[in-house]
């Protein structure tokens, strides 16, 4: 066992993962199935939304000039002609004295150029009684009204939200060009290992990396494949075959013990081009490509697993899959409530929690002890430029919660 010969700055790291990396191409999926994935390219409207005049009212479809003059005491006279209701059609022609009954969303009659409101008048016996006057175009939506022919709806790269869906469904899109979704070999090995779901037992514990990577991998639009490996070389060998996956992920057997084969393996397959960074937690971080597959080297233990997913798998997986490779989470600033002590030369990983509205460090050390994010608000990233900060220094803290809470 010896230590690591050299290690490599964070950024150094980072640079070696998102190097040559490009969006996957692009796959056709059903509109009902877009939501949340990211578009190949722009999209253009090929129709006019909507497509016909229609009502925004219920109401009567009218020659607003025949409405002109009236009040609640001098009614007007109108003699109705038909109805119009939603998806039907329209062939009546209204004159002077007329009007049709309408719903909102049917169709306008051509000849009418309003649509009274319900409210404002008086039904009879097939007439109605006009107490309000009506301008012209007044509650019909035009042609076009909400996107017309030609118009660019949304830009490459932009992640559907349901809204969006929504849209595209309404100018039948159908199907949508997508990214694809990277697919992300999980691999976590140790004979020790129980699946998750299992109680722990003796020296035995409960795999709880590949869960955990697992739902970091959906998070950020990728699809998760879980290996879990006895301590063999020949079942670890196999796995890193690349064929099937857009990246693979390791977990466990990282460092330079005599069980760490990981590192020396993806060398004698592949190019391991970092291994060994200067962080805390995550030092055993390494960073190599099988075949043009990039290979993500992960620490065993949970915490330093995290941490090193977020700061270099996640944004491979990510760009991979055409999102931006920022944090996910939400950032705030606030004061330190006491001093957050670090190292010059080492990035820090430090678990925070925001208490009255003040940052108190929870944890630096301690990789495995996963409870330390679970009561955590979030954490603090401390550059290997600094030595920490003092008490009372505004710090970001990126959330692990949307709402900024534990």
């Amino acid at each position: 066992m010896r230590g690591f010969r050299e290690r490599s700055s964070v950024d150094e790291a980072l640079a070696a993962v998102l190097d040559g990396i490009a969006p996957l191409p692009a796959e056709a999926v059903a509109v009902t199935e877009a939501g949340g994935r990211v578009l190949s390219g722009s999209v253009s409207s090929t129709v006019n939304v909507p497509g016909f005049r229609r009502s925004t009212m219920d109401g009567y479809a009218v020659l607003a000039e025949d409405t002109y003059g009236a009040s609640p005491y001098n009614p007007l006279p109108l003699r109705v002609v038909g109805t119009a209701l939603p998806g039907g059609s329209t062939d009546e022609t209204i004159k002077h004295g007329e009007c049709v009954r309408i719903m909102t969303g049917a169709p306008v009659p051509e000849s009418a150029d309003a649509v009274l409101k319900a409210e404002d008048t008086n039904p009879g016996r097939g007439s109605i009684e006009v107490t309000a006057a009506v301008p012209v175009g007044r509650n019909i939506g035009r042609v076009g009204e909400d996107v017309v022919v030609g118009d660019t709806i949304f830009a490459a790269g932009r992640r559907l939200l349901p809204q969006d869906v929504g849209l595209l469904a309404a100018v039948g899109n159908s199907p949508v060009h997508v990214v694809r979704r990277p697919v992300v070999r999980i691999i976590v090995s140790g004979d020790e290992l129980l699946p998750p779901g299992a109680s722990p037992v003796g020296p035995s514990i409960v795999d709880s990396n590949s869960p955990m990577l697992a739902t970091l991998v959906e998070r950020d639009g990728g699809v998760p494949q879980i290996l879990r490996l006895p301590d063999e070389r020949e079942a670890m060998t196999e796995a890193l075959e690349p064929a099937g996956a857009d990246v693979i992920i390791t977990a466990g057997a990282a460092s330079v013990g005599s069980e760490d084969r990981v590192p020396v393996l993806v060398s004698e397959l592949g190019d391991l081009t970092i291994h060994g960074i200067t962080m805390r937690p995550s030092a055993p971080t390494g960073v190599g490509t099988i075949d043009g597959v990039r290979v993500v080297i992960l620490p065993g233990n949970p915490v330093a697993c995290l941490a090193a997913y977020d700061f270099f798998a996640g944004p491979l997986v990510r760009m991979l899959g055409g999102r931006s490779p920022e944090w996910p989470y939400r950032s705030i600033e606030r004061p330190l409530a006491g001093r957050l002590v670090s190292q010059v030369g080492r990035t820090d990983y430090a678990r925070v929690v925001i208490t009255n509205d003040l940052v108190e460090p929870i944890a630096i050390s301690g990789s495995s002890v996963l409870s330390s994010v679970t009561r955590a608000s979030g954490f603090v990233v401390v550059p290997s430029s600094s030595e920490g900060y003092d008490e009372g220094t505004p710090v970001t803290v990126h959330c692990y919660a949307e709402d900024g809470g534990a």
